[in-house]
């Protein structure tokens, strides 16, 4: 009953709870709450964090995706931050062209933090910005290249095939690119969190998850969830 009112969703309590029972059949003796920590760290660890210091490319292309108001650019500026103080260049990109305002609020995320910026009008061509911005960082000899891209709702197709142009055009532009693939994830969204990954890793395949604004009231449980029915790394944690 905790797990569950803890998000962690009934599937995964159920696991957990099985888990716990075999052990504290094999070591009655322990303490129960040090074996349920063991079996919860069990399912999230693995998977690294961001290193900031080795590239697997040049330029690094990093997609960043999710739904409205999860904080996908505010993401996009930490990781900026982040990967300026280890020595690299940075640029961003503003492929999200839908929403009011979305271009500014990025620029500006891109001036605090050194970066280069790469955008166009509200209304233009994701696609198009984004190839442009690969093709703008391979001739500045940019080291990393951060792609925002519109909220969407996971349920809406015709978004979530505009989202495998995006990608699309990311591949054409660089051979391999994108070279990761974040979904930023609200921490207070609870079980919707998990439809939503598992709409998202099927259009373009996720390679890292992000869950933001755990200093709030979010109870964070559905980390376990994804990281069980995924298999994708929880690679980054907001806290404000």
């Amino acid at each position: 009953e905790i797990l569950i009112s803890a998000d962690v969703g009934v599937e995964t309590a159920l696991a957990i709870v099985d888990g716990l029972r075999a052990r504290a059949r094999e070591t009655p003796d322990a303490d129960v709450f040090d074996m349920l920590q063991s079996e919860l760290e069990a399912i999230i660890s693995g998977g690294d964090g961001f290193d900031t210091t080795a590239l697997p490319a040049k330029p690094y292309v990093l997609l960043v995706v999710g739904i409205n108001g999860v904080g996908k650019t505010t993401t996009i500026g930490k990781l900026g931050q982040r990967f300026a103080e280890a020595g690299h260049t940075v640029m961003m990109a503003a492929g999200d062209t839908f929403r009011a305002g979305a271009v500014a609020q990025l620029q500006v995320w891109a001036e605090r933090s050194g970066a280069d910026f790469i955008g166009a009008q509200q209304g233009a061509d994701p696609g198009a910005v984004v190839f442009d911005a690969v093709t703008a960082a391979q001739a500045r000899g940019v080291d990393v290249l951060l792609v925002d891209t519109a909220g969407r709702l996971h349920t809406k197709v015709n978004l979530m095939e505009e989202l495998k142009k995006v990608r699309r055009s990311l591949t054409k532009a660089c051979d391999g690119a994108p070279h990761d693939t974040l979904l930023v994830l609200d921490a207070t969204t609870g079980q919707n969190a998990l439809a939503q990954a598992k709409t998202f890793h099927q259009a373009v395949p996720l390679t890292g998850l992000a869950l933001t604004k755990l200093d709030s009231t979010a109870r964070g449980g559905i980390a376990f969830a994804l990281r069980r029915e995924l298999d994708v790394p929880i690679r980054l944690i907001g806290v404000g």
